[in-house]
């Protein structure tokens, strides 16, 4: 799949220099820059940049992307791109930018299938995206501290699903921010869009700890106290918020 997946996007490449009006073929995430995590079980992500007054004709008709394989599926999940399925199973997420928009585009470092001369686009974004990660606990800390007293409170009144995720994913993604300052960081690529991303082998000694943290639609109580017990250690949890907290346990 791996090979497959590279020689759709090579195929694509050739397939776009072709064509007056397109000016580089950008690949991003594992398909781009970080190559060495692709494997057979990888997406396709990238960016098409076109001339000016071009970028409708690419959004419209999709003739440009199926013409190298036939589509099974598509979806125009925004108004710059789509999410499309192959008939060969391989399934990618692009968007189509003219070369003026691309300075306003957050992007991690891309790699070029094909750039014509007359792009000055670099691989690596003007605007930097905003990181999910945090470099102090305090906001995180003291928002999942919140998350979980509310959603303690929607389980004692019978909304479990709104307290599974207020606890169970809210609280954990404000600790996933920080995680990294309070646990030793194992190399490797993190997903600033998703820090839930190949989180098992960034931090392999946290795994039980996660298992703590989510158990399900009906763990919401141990789930929380996990979390709570787990944050105690590492910062000075405000005395009144905890016993309000450890009232609902």
């Amino acid at each position: 799949m791996k090979e497959k997946l590279l020689k759709r996007l090579d195929d694509l490449g050739a397939s776009l220099s072709l064509k007056e009006d397109c000016l580089a073929l950008l690949a991003l995430g594992s398909c781009g820059k970080e190559l060495e995590r692709m494997d057979d079980n990888s997406d396709l992500d990238f960016f098409v940049i076109v001339k000016d007054g071009h970028k409708d004709r690419y959004i419209r008709d999709l003739s440009w992307l199926s013409e190298i394989f036939p589509l099974a599926y598509q979806f125009r999940n925004t108004k710059d791109g789509y999410k499309v399925l192959y008939e060969d199973g391989i399934y990618a997420e692009f968007a189509v930018f003219t070369m003026s928009e691309m300075p306003e585009i957050g992007f991690t470092e891309g790699r070029f299938i094909f750039k014509k001369e007359d792009c000055t686009l670099s691989p690596l974004p003007n605007k930097p995206i905003q990181e999910l990660k945090r470099t102090e606990l305090d906001f995180a800390v003291n928002e999942l501290l919140t998350n979980l007293l509310v959603g303690l409170m929607r389980e004692r009144r019978g909304e479990h699903l709104a307290a599974f995720r207020l606890i169970q994913v809210h609280a954990v993604d404000r600790l996933l921010s920080v995680l990294h300052l309070i646990q030793t960081e194992t190399p490797g690529f993190t997903d600033p869009y998703a820090l839930d991303r190949r989180v098992e082998t960034r931090f392999p000694q946290c795994i039980e700890d996660f298992k703590s943290w989510m158990r399900g639609y009906e763990g919401n109580i141990d789930s929380a106290k996990a979390i709570l017990d787990f944050v105690s250690l590492v910062y000075p949890v405000n005395s009144a918020l905890k016993h309000e907290i450890e009232r609902y346990l």
